[in-house]
């Protein structure tokens, strides 16, 4: 096939605007009816706006009928293709003898097939319910219409559906009417009182139940919030409530966003491409992100839907109040919001923790996106299919830059940037431009080399090395920026890098002065500073440093790059002790970590799996003594220590490799796991006999934070293979009060090649147990897929005949085949390639059913020049498979070929 591309240089001002859109849903078993009345006006601010055709965009649409002004519009006026109508207004105003005018009614009805919409874009059942996904162009599969983000209208809905089917009949806003009609019918009436584009438009019908709450805003209005779930899951929903109010009180506190509506509704459905959306006064989530009961959930599981639950509502104001102008500008909205949820999450539990899982996710996902054929900028400059461009540099990384500007100019200011935002454009489709303005104007600062960040694909890499002068007490750090080139630009322009510095001594952080500079007696803490790279090479000469100091840069990871820093282990270890940041404290014990696993690899692939030499096996043991102190610190945050415990993933070490060995990756990094868990038996058998597994279940911080250490700990203790800790790990399975402990005792028993009949015998009983509960089956498709046992590709492959699996929704699909081919490096891996041809399998069915899951599968196979030759081939042939496909979906297609 051909797609066409898009370019944001081609941005033009759309000629007419929808001030008002009125629709009418008549639901019916063989199809829904869909009647718009569009109140449509020419553009004041496009010069010669009254056009003699206006186009509407529509997919997969039967038209019924089209009137102008409650005038028929004639067949001959207007010609429909696969994508769009086309009305001739010259031709249908000239027949009725007038000019065209400048505004007009435009009515339209459509047939369309919710129950055969396999995409989940649009209007489509998820089992009994009726739901839409309208972001980012799916409202053209429900009626015709200018469908696009800076086209915001003033919707009213009307729902119609037969009255004995007692369905629940949402949509935005604020509930107008809902009457029983003559024919026997249940009409309900919506209307929202904010403008807002076609993608966040949003419908539900169905058999609910709903739990109810209010919440109070800050100027005194009380907002009834309810979330609807199918009547089983009503004892799951406490959860979202309770952040769905904290959500509301922070973002009033922090923000002094107030909610704007009289209603707040959440929906849970089975079926859905994202994690939730964002559409107003409805949101529709995915059951996993508000779905939430000890007995079924994870610790992960509850904060997860705390921050999507947040994520979302943040929303209302960064994304609904004030939207994108274009789909180029996502990270505005996207990037913005990420940001607040992920500041949110930080206050809410540990901001160590919650720091150190967005950098992982950086490191692990998005830098190998920035590295890969898809790498994009946060702004990218054009695109085949949107759907394409929903990734982690939009995300994650546009979170980073949004942070890089809360780190450059402060909370204060911050604060006060995001207020004139606000302020000047509620209502508006703006840029990324118009929210640096703001922040430019109250800060006073120039940005204007800091939006490289937003034009520029790649990961800038950031090389250090120092020198110290005892006699002259001075400290000298030399930084240079790179960025390899990417599809955008050969030659990259340097970034505005700000890099958090702090010097340790023997005894702690040193008073910070730069040479020649005048001392800030304004500043309450004199031991960090906020250092800014503006050039290829900078150095910083530091004076009065009385001893030689050990530097913690980029704290917190204050912007989103490699480091190359050359260290003695010595140094690392300083920083894992000793360091007051507790992000530098685990990124420490992953740059020792990861050189250990680098040097043993090597030593794998050159001797034959001869295990450690004896050099490296100290080595490993002194890495170990390093955690027997911290282990021994009370004092410590356990959620902290056991980030630190987690060893760099196999993918993470593939990513920092020109050609990886997935074998001997693997087999070095259990090798250096075992050795630590003989170090450290002790300590971990402590920690694990201290905790009371008894205690009633919280999804508090605290008692987080104890539960990640205490089964971190009984991993590590299951590599021993001993009799007392196999017996411990079964127990916690049969008698766990909640689904973190009964998890992480069911996959330790897995990763004990001694305990693998007993493993499947638990597997079954879980299965038994929890067979009725989806998001728990999941979870059991999860643990099996991910498994690294010898067999995992004919495992996989007897999970997709499972009863439970269901290839049309994508959270079995994300369970079986996106674990395995993202998590199982060696299954994925394995050396007959029979992996990868699997996965283009996947791919070719799944492009016929859902287009966007099908495309995000296919990101593994995109890093085929990270491996060996002979992968590299077995990998090409399989995206060439997936490319020789006739019609394949734009999503796929503009995938695949970027890859080759």
């Amino acid at each position: 096939m051909s797609a066409n591309t898009i370019y944001l240089k081609d941005y033009q001002l759309p000629n007419y605007l929808i001030e008002q859109t009125h629709l009418h849903f008549v639901l019916a078993q063989e199809f829904t009816r869909v009647k718009s009345t569009l109140q449509l006006k020419a553009n004041a601010a496009v010069s010669g706006s009254v056009l003699k055709q206006l186009k509407l965009d529509g997919v997969e649409l039967k038209l019924i009928a089209l009137s102008i002004d409650d005038k028929k519009v004639d067949q001959s006026c207007y010609d429909v293709d696969s994508e769009s109508v086309t009305i001739a207004l010259d031709k249908h105003f000239s027949s009725l003898g007038i000019a065209i005018p400048e505004q007009f009614e435009f009515q339209c009805e459509t047939e369309i097939y919710p129950q055969s919409n396999t995409s989940l874009e649009g209007l489509y059942r998820s089992r009994t319910m009726y739901c839409t996904q309208c972001e980012a162009e799916g409202f053209r599969k429900i009626t015709y219409y200018l469908d696009r983000p800076d086209v915001m209208s003033i919707f009213t809905t009307v729902i119609e559906a037969p009255a004995e089917q007692h369905l629940v009949l949402l949509s935005n806003g604020n509930k107008l009417s809902d009457e029983i009609t003559a024919n026997g019918m249940r009409r309900v009436s919506w209307h929202d009182p904010f403008k807002k584009p076609a993608y966040l438009f949003a419908l539900v019908a169905g058999d609910l139940a709903q739990i109810e709450d209010s919440f109070t805003t800050c100027s005194g209005r009380e907002v009834t919030l309810q979330i609807f779930v199918e009547a089983k899951d009503l004892d799951k929903c406490g959860h979202a409530m309770a952040a769905l109010k904290n959500s509301m009180r922070w973002d009033e506190q922090v923000y002094g966003r107030e909610y704007d509506l009289e209603l707040f509704m959440i929906v849970a459905v089975d079926d859905f491409n994202m994690g939730a959306m964002e559409n107003k006064g409805l949101n529709i989530f995915n059951t996993s992100c508000v779905l939430a009961k000890a007995e079924t959930t994870t610790d992960i599981g509850f904060q997860r839907v705390e921050a999507v639950v947040a994520h979302e509502y943040f929303h209302n104001w960064s994304g609904n109040r004030v939207t994108c102008r274009d789909w180029f500008q996502l990270s505005l909205k996207e990037g913005f919001t990420v940001f607040r949820d992920s500041q949110f999450s930080a206050d809410m539990g540990s901001a160590t923790v919650k720091r150190v899982e967005d950098v992982n996710l950086l490191r692990n996902a998005q830098f190998v996106e920035d590295g890969g054929p898809m790498a994009h900028a946060v702004r990218p400059a054009s695109f085949i299919e949107i759907s394409n461009f929903y990734t982690l540099t939009i995300y994650e990384k546009g979170a980073e830059i949004v942070r890089m500007i809360h780190t450059l100019i402060g909370a204060d200011l911050f604060r006060q940037g995001s207020d004139l935002y606000f302020q000047r454009h509620d209502g508006d489709a703006v840029t990324v431009e118009h929210f640096v303005a703001a922040m430019a104007d109250v800060s006073g600062r120039d940005f204007s080399q800091f939006m490289n960040w937003y034009s520029q694909a790649g990961t800038p890499q950031l090389e250090f090395s120092e020198s110290y002068d005892q006699a002259a007490q001075e400290y000298q750090l030399r930084v240079s920026q790179s960025c390899r080139e990417t599809a955008e630009t050969e030659n990259k322009q340097a970034y505005l890098i700000p890099i958090e510095i702090a010097l340790l001594g023997e005894a702690g952080a040193l008073p910070l002065q730069l040479k020649d500079q005048a001392i800030n007696n304004d500043s309450t803490d004199n031991t960090r500073m906020c250092l800014e790279l503006k050039q290829a090479q900078q150095v910083f000469v530091f004076s009065g440093v009385k001893e030689k100091p050990v530097a913690s840069v980029m704290r917190g990871l204050s912007a989103p790059v490699k480091i190359k820093f050359p260290r003695q282990h010595a140094s690392l270890r300083q920083i894992m002790l000793l360091d007051s940041d507790g992000f530098c404290r685990w990124d420490a014990s992953q740059v020792y970590a990861f050189e250990l696993i680098q040097q043993a690899s090597d030593a794998h692939r050159e001797q034959a799996n001869q295990g450690l030499n004896p050099s490296l096996t100290a080595a490993v043991i002194e890495f170990a003594q390093a955690y027997q102190q911290l282990l021994q610190d009370p004092s410590l945050d356990p959620a902290m220590v056991a980030l630190m415990l987690e060893l760099p993933s196999v993918s993470y070490v593939i990513e920092q490799n020109e050609q990886a060995d997935v074998d001997a990756i693997y087999y070095a990094r259990e090798a250096i796991k075992g050795i630590m868990a003989e170090v450290l038996e002790v300590e971990l058998a402590a920690i694990y006999q201290a905790y009371d597994h008894h205690q009633t279940y919280q999804a508090s911080a605290d008692q987080i934070a104890q539960r990640s250490l205490k089964n971190i700990a009984l991993s590590y203790l299951m590599l021993l293979q001993k009799p007392d800790f196999q017996q411990a790990c079964l127990q916690q399975f049969e008698q766990a009060n909640n689904m973190t402990d009964t998890l992480a005792a069911l996959r330790s028993l897995m990763s004990d090649s001694s305990m693998e009949l007993q493993a499947q015998q638990c597997l079954q009983n879980f299965y038994t147990r929890w067979s009725e509960e989806a998001l728990v089956v999941n979870q059991w498709f999860t643990i099996q897929a991910a498994n690294q046992h010898p067999n995992a590709l004919e495992v996989v492959e007897k999970l997709l005949q499972h009863p439970a699996y269901d290839v049309n929704n994508p959270n079995k699909v994300r369970s079986v085949v996106a674990a395995f081919c993202a998590h199982n490096s060696l299954g994925f891996h394995r050396a007959d390639g029979q992996a990868y041809q699997f996965l283009a399998q996947q791919i070719i069915s799944l492009d016929k059913i859902n287009p966007q899951l099908a495309a995000r599968l296919l990101s593994p196979l995109s890093r085929w020049q990270r491996f060996d030759g002979r992968r590299q081939e077995q990998m090409k042939a399989a995206l060439k498979q997936i490319a020789a496909q006739p019609s394949l979906s734009k999503d796929v297609y503009e995938q695949v070929n970027k890859s080759l």
